[in-house]
């Protein structure tokens, strides 16, 4: 089924709205999604700096809202 967006015409909020229902639609479905092996490494990187505290991670709703505070 064909969609026709007018991307250009819609506010920022309209667009993080947007991709934030498209990123939920395919978290949906993560199984149809093959993982690259450098991402994976990339993670692993991540997981390893944290575990030495060098970073640290934020739950994803705080991330978001984090985000929108900065955009709008």
């Amino acid at each position: 089924m064909p969609v026709e967006l007018q991307i250009a015409e819609m506010t920022l909020a309209e667009k993080l709205r947007a991709m934030e229902a498209l990123w939920d639609d395919l978290c949906r479905r993560e199984d149809a999604m093959p993982v690259p092996q450098w991402h994976k490494d990339l993670l692993d990187e991540r997981q390893r700096l944290v575990e030495q505290g060098k970073a640290h991670f934020i739950d994803w709703e705080t991330a978001k809202q984090e985000l929108r505070d900065r955009l709008i």
